[in-house]
């Protein structure tokens, strides 16, 4: 299989969950696309910003396993209920794991460990600082802008300039405070892709 054929089945796959949530399904293309973006400020070799960047297709596809009254909930989740969604991480990881494949070995890093916050408090280890897998510590960024600055059944977009503000805030705290800085750094970019990839 070709490396764009290959790409198409991550893509076609990680839609699977996502299109359950999402009215538009341009936010794995803006994931993949930010989380390039950042891998390349890191200074890391192509490939592994390529394997990063298709491998976060499949950050949320664990969320298949949610049902439709919780993936589409518009209040605020039950406890129960906030327990089945973080399991989305581990079932995530199980489906991809025992993978000959790089990029799916990331990829099942990054279903488990991209909610998982710099400072300890994230799910489902609690993993702080360099614990934290450098793949999934750059999905968690990408994943939470995109999430700020989308509307969803559940919360109001947040502008722009904002999110970016409490993405840089959260820095040291939620967010590998180097990737905060370096996604300023990167913000043009960043929003240029926003803009071009919105449905």
């Amino acid at each position: 299989m070709s490396d764009t054929g290959f790409v198409e089945v991550l893509f076609r796959l990680g839609n699977m969950a996502e299109s359950r949530e999402l009215d538009n399904t341009a936010h794995l293309e803006r994931i993949r696309r930010y989380c390039y973006l950042l891998a390349t400020t890191l200074g890391l070799p192509l490939r592994q910003v390529e394997q990063i960047s298709n491998a976060s297709l499949l950050h949320d596809i664990g969320k298949f396993s949610l049902p439709d009254t919780i993936i589409k909930k518009a209040g605020k989740y039950e406890q129960h209920e906030w327990e089945e969604v973080q399991k989305h991480t581990m079932v995530g990881a199980s489906l991809l794991k025992n993978s000959s494949d790089q990029t799916l070995q990331l990829a099942e890093v990054i279903a488990m460990s991209h909610h998982e916050r710099w400072d300890g408090s994230g799910y489902p280890s609690g993993l702080k600082m360099e614990e934290i897998p450098l793949a999934a510590r750059i999905c968690a960024v990408a994943d939470v802008y995109d999430a700020l600055t989308t509307k969803r059944v559940y919360k109001k977009l947040v502008p722009p300039e904002e999110a970016l503000a409490l993405i840089t805030e959260s820095g040291g705290v939620l967010f590998d405070p180097n990737l905060a800085r370096k996604f300023g750094d990167v913000y043009s970019e960043i929003e240029k892709v926003r803009k071009m990839v919105s449905k």
